[in-house]
């Protein structure tokens, strides 16, 4: 996933990065509400980790001024706030989640996984197509009952299509969702990705087209895992360069 963290305290939005980097997302964080509230404006993430108590402009002002925009992206408050009414102003507010500080970073990763599944209408972690296989807090991806070898970045791909099945996503849409501000997004490390994704999940239902001209797209054919030469005759094919 893309997270967007929003937090002034150095020390734990530092331990959320790493935590949450290590699990194969890509976070940016921003510690000032008024620069956040207009990255907001501008950029979409697939979920934003939320303080309240923000400088220049509070936690409920940004997620009302989400909302109000018809925002629909999933929001967890972290604040140290543990009255019923802060909890109730903030999922009044349009909070879809709330976690009070301190927290364990294991229930945070959870939660994490929980909007993930809720956004996607999925009701567990693991998904299952056929012979394939997909365990989105494991990471684990099997075919015919044998793990997969995947780097982070085709985790990250894998994720992405399996979220996003028969909509055309073209190299930018894919780096948008891997890549961090700090990072230099590459588009032909984006490819070379993809063919290592194609090549590691032949033989399963999921499927990673080439839409000329357009991007990619991926979807599930039950029962007609391509051959060699149709995924590598895909990607022969280009994007319209």
């Amino acid at each position: 996933m893309r997270i967007l963290l929003v937090e002034d305290n150095d020390d734990l939005a530092e331990a959320v990065v790493e935590r949450l980097t290590a699990e194969g997302h890509a976070i940016d964080r921003e510690e000032n509400g008024e620069v956040a509230n207009d990255l907001l404006r501008h950029k979409r993430f697939d979920l934003v980790l939320l303080d309240i108590n923000l400088p220049g402009r509070n936690g409920y002002d940004i997620l009302r001024s989400l909302r109000a925009r018809q925002d629909t992206t999933p929001v967890l408050v972290l604040t140290a706030r543990s009255e019923i009414d802060d909890r109730v102003i903030g999922l009044d507010a349009g909070a879809d989640d709330y976690l009070i500080k301190p927290f364990d970073f294991r229930e945070l990763s959870a939660r994490c996984r929980v909007l993930a599944r809720r956004r996607s209408g999925a009701a567990s972690n693991a998904v299952g197509f056929g012979n394939f296989t997909f365990d989105r807090a494991a990471k684990r991806a099997t075919v015919d009952g044998r793990d997969l070898e995947l780097r982070a970045r085709e985790v990250q791909l894998l994720e992405v299509f399996l979220g996003n099945l028969g909509r055309v996503l073209t190299k930018e849409d894919l780096a948008d969702k891997i890549y961090t501000f700090e990072e230099a997004p590459s588009l032909n490390a984006i490819e070379q990705a993809v063919t290592r994704l194609r090549r590691k999940t032949q033989g399963s239902p999921l499927v990673v087209k080439t839409a000329r001209g357009l991007g990619y797209i991926a979807d599930i054919v039950e029962g007609e895992g391509p051959g060699d030469g149709d995924r590598e005759g895909e990607e022969d094919r280009g994007l319209g360069d």
